[in-house]
């Protein structure tokens, strides 16, 4: 994949797979984002849902703020040279290009940040 649209695409259908247990806050053509579906502490305060992620499009690029990674970074130190190279910051993934060996492994990696989560009952 090398159209910015047809990767958003992607990336919002990865996320949306996994609502149940993650909720849409966020759908609309400058943001698609989704949480946690019950209450939890995010930092000093008590939100509806912890933040999970969202799918951001630039003209150059789509880009995914996966927070597991942000949080959790031990559980993600599996991600290949590849995706790490896309890795901008602590938990934005800045993508002009996919092949369907980083296709499948963003969706290892969200299903990583599921379990993880829940596992944690963030989410």
């Amino acid at each position: 994949m090398e159209n910015v649209e047809e990767i958003r695409q992607f990336l919002i259908d990865s996320l949306r797979s996994h609502v149940p247990p993650l909720v849409v806050k966020k759908d609309n053509p400058q943001v698609f984002e989704v949480a946690g579906g019950i209450p939890a502490m995010q930092g000093k305060q008590k939100v509806d849902g912890f933040y999970f992620g969202s799918v951001v499009p630039k003209p150059k690029d789509s880009r995914l703020y996966f927070f597991p990674i942000y949080t959790h970074p031990e559980e993600f130190e599996f991600i290949s040279p590849e995706l790490r190279k896309c890795l901008k910051g602590k938990s934005c993934f800045h993508f002009k290009k996919l092949n369907e060996a980083m296709s499948t492994e963003i969706k290892q990696m969200i299903a990583r940040g599921i379990d993880v989560y829940q596992k944690n009952e963030l989410i």
